[in-house]
């Protein structure tokens, strides 16, 4: 599917909803459970979809998927963002140069986040986890926070460790990440002005995952819903820079 024509009113100058339906309603304050279970719950519960194994996916980048891509391909591509974000080991990682010649999944959102970000990045964890290591090596995931407030470097470590290892989680000012995402045409982080010391708030931020191929054109975004059958589909297409 193409991103062309006229863009509804509620999302933004490229089409990207907003995942804030309820600004600044309590956030639920439950501990995350591991991963896997984290996602089944998520997904089966509020989607109604199974995070059920789909298969041996050692074989995929060899493969021949059938139809082109499910998510939603940008035309034109966006250009891949030259920005300096520090990691959750206190270093300076450059994402331009830092994902070159990678497919790099990029995303905004929060450790807070009730829904969207650990069901995006359970389903990315879990299908990539199938790849052997050559295959692996050859994607990168971004998670860049929209909350650096409270997600401090330990805990978005942390949080993002539950999904894989791999997981490259990146904080910086609340302006320069706001600003990267106008860059890419998304809305900034919805954060309220002020919250009392202790109060749990949501941000309101996009739902889409960006992909970035390797030959760093960002091609296709996938909204809130994407399965693990439609990253395992277009995840082979994407690393060949092939279905759009």
């Amino acid at each position: 599917m193409r991103e062309t024509g006229a863009i509804p009113e509620r999302e933004s100058a490229r089409g990207f909803e907003w995942n804030g339906s309820t600004p600044y309603a309590a956030a639920p304050r439950a501990p995350r459970a591991p991963a896997a279970t984290a996602g089944m719950r998520l997904v089966a519960g509020a989607l109604g979809l199974a995070l059920a194994a789909c298969g041996p996916a050692a074989d995929l980048p060899e493969g021949r998927p059938e139809g082109g891509i499910r998510g939603t391909v940008l035309d034109p591509p966006l250009e891949k963002p030259d920005f300096v974000l520090t990691d959750t080991d206190g270093r300076p990682f450059d994402f331009r140069t830092g994902t070159a010649g990678f497919l790099t999944l990029l995303f905004f959102g929060y450790t807070n986040c009730p829904d969207v970000c650990p069901v995006h990045m359970g389903n990315l964890g879990t299908v990539i986890a199938k790849y052997p290591y050559e295959t692996r090596s050859r994607i990168r995931v971004v998670f860049v926070t929209t909350d650096p407030e409270r997600d401090t470097a330990e805990r978005l470590k942390l949080w993002l460790g539950q999904f894989g290892g791999d997981i490259i989680g990146l904080r910086g000012d609340p302006a320069e990440v706001d600003r990267i995402q106008a860059e890419l045409g998304l809305p900034p982080a919805l954060r309220p002005d002020s919250v009392a010391p202790g109060t749990d708030y949501p941000v309101g931020h996009s739902a889409r995952v960006l992909a970035f191929t390797p030959d760093d054109k960002g091609r296709v975004a996938y909204a809130f819903g994407t399965r693990q059958e439609d990253w395992i589909h277009d995840l082979p297409l994407l690393l060949r820079q092939r279905g759009f």
